[in-house]
């Protein structure tokens, strides 16, 4: 069966809704990286941090998969597919994709201040018990953080991804501005001859030594096309 490894980005849940952190009008217009997003705004105020992501979590037990997601998925009839995707949300998984690597976290999950990625800490958050109190503890007895890879920290997640690129028979990338690092590496592990795929509604940056196909067009609409033709 062949294998088929699928990047997204924040374009492909903007069709379900959700802003996007970059855009004009995105969400780090109105609320500063510095402020939400840092390790530092964490020590800072972990109140406010843990606001701002509550309010997201809001948003997002609302949003549904759009049919780019649900598409996504259905390829898993044909092929093993492998989801990499630096969204938060769990709208892959809602959708139906089996094996969804999340390079930035989990929105909908928390974890232990002092050891991040320890499983015994880290809980998943369903609703209608969404929203993190604040200084609402973790089982190791430090605040409860969100479950999300801040600015400056490690990628821990990005080995596997990597793993999973190096192994693929076609890449898609689809909502992503291939300007956000390390994400944006992933494609220099695509073996040469690979076909890359490029669903996007705005012309992007090219792939370096890969030629890349681009679909000028959003998620949906982008992967209707896409299937039609693998």
């Amino acid at each position: 069966m062949k294998k088929i490894v699928v990047l997204t980005g924040a374009g492909m849940s903007a069709e379900s809704g959700l802003s996007t952190f970059r855009d004009a009008d995105g969400l780090w217009e109105n609320y500063p990286v510095s402020r939400v997003a840092t390790h530092e705004a964490w020590e800072a105020d972990p109140d406010y941090v843990n606001d701002f992501y509550n309010m997201l979590r809001g948003k997002l037990v609302d949003a549904k998969p759009n049919r780019g997601h649900e598409l996504v998925a259905e390829l898993q009839e044909r092929y093993d597919v492998s989801v990499v995707t630096q969204n938060v949300d769990n709208l892959h998984e809602m959708a139906g994709s089996r094996r969804v690597i999340h390079l930035h976290g989990e929105l909908m999950k928390v974890c232990s201040s002092r050891d991040p990625y320890n499983s015994h800490f880290i809980k998943t958050l369903t609703p209608p018990d969404i929203t993190v109190a604040h200084g609402e503890k973790a089982g190791d007895g430090s605040l409860l953080r969100p479950f999300i890879v801040f600015f400056g920290e490690s990628v821990p997640m990005i080995e596997p991804a990597i793993e999973e690129v190096q192994t693929a028979d076609t890449f898609v990338i689809i909502g992503t501005s291939l300007n956000v690092y390390p994400a944006a590496g992933l494609i220099e592990y695509v073996k040469p001859g690979v076909p890359v795929y490029l669903i996007d509604p705005k012309p992007t940056r090219s792939g370096g030594s890969h030629n890349i196909q681009q679909i000028v067009k959003g998620a949906s609409a982008g992967m209707e096309e896409l299937v039609k033709m693998l």
